[in-house]
């Protein structure tokens, strides 16, 4: 049976895909944990200790999910998962952090980062599979999409991931993409808070309540787009 760089054997599921995932923590401990617990499921799991080294195995390995600790010597979290956003390889990797601090400046941090979700630690093992599966399924049940949509300012270019806009290419974090994607497939509509997390996120997935706040501006920053409207105490909806 084949083993990982860990020496552990990974565990087939053969009706599934393979995914990869990369954990990275600078417990020991949380690291064997969490990876027995991963590969039990029947994922391919590769682990780092420090941000830096998650950079250079992500590099080679090319994880579906990465989920990352914020709180590392060297290396932060934060700081690696800015360092792989610039990488257009990682643009469209799902990147979670797993960390222990639960205040909303580290997790506003985190998504100014790129990051797609926020797990607080502990969290027993069953929750976390639960929320892999949830994050993973995308890969199961994601189409193909193709095709442009052009706006007064701008073009989202859905084949290849990116915004178009004064000429540049602009490439946006699959949670912004989407987001972008949801707000534009029906201007004027108002799109309430709830519709939001269940189309992007998905209802077996919780984050928390700022969000789609953190995501909205900096959408608005990238692109420069005063289109995207807040609509008070119900949620966004996007000016035609």
């Amino acid at each position: 049976m084949p083993l990982n760089r860990n020496g552990q054997s990974y565990i087939q599921n053969m009706s599934d895909k393979k995914f990869k995932i990369l954990l990275v923590d600078d417990e020991k401990d949380v690291r064997e944990f969490l990876s027995y617990n991963l590969l039990k499921e029947g994922y391919e799991v590769e682990t780092a200790k420090n941000g830096a080294e998650a950079i250079t195995i992500a590099g080679n390995f090319e994880p579906h999910l990465i989920i990352l600790d914020v709180m590392m010597p060297g290396m932060d979290g934060i700081e690696a998962c800015n360092k792989l956003r610039e990488n257009s390889k990682f643009q469209n990797t799902i990147i979670v952090f797993l960390t222990a601090r639960g205040e909303d400046y580290s997790q506003i941090a985190g998504f100014d980062a790129g990051a797609d979700d926020y797990i607080t630690k502990p969290i027993k093992p069953k929750v976390l599979m639960s929320r892999v599966k949830a994050l993973l399924r995308r890969h199961k049940q994601e189409k193909e999409i193709s095709g442009r949509s052009e706006f007064e300012n701008f073009i989202i270019d859905k084949e290849r991931y990116v915004v178009i806009t004064d000429g540049k290419e602009v490439s946006l974090p699959r949670k912004e993409f989407e987001l972008l994607i949801l707000l534009t497939s029906k201007p004027n509509k108002v799109f309430t808070r709830r519709e939001i997390f269940s189309k992007v996120w998905g209802d077996s997935v919780i984050v928390g309540d700022r969000t789609i706040d953190v995501h909205i501006r900096k959408i608005r920053e990238k692109l420069k787009l005063d289109k995207i409207k807040t609509v008070k105490g119900v949620g966004y909806k996007f000016e035609s």
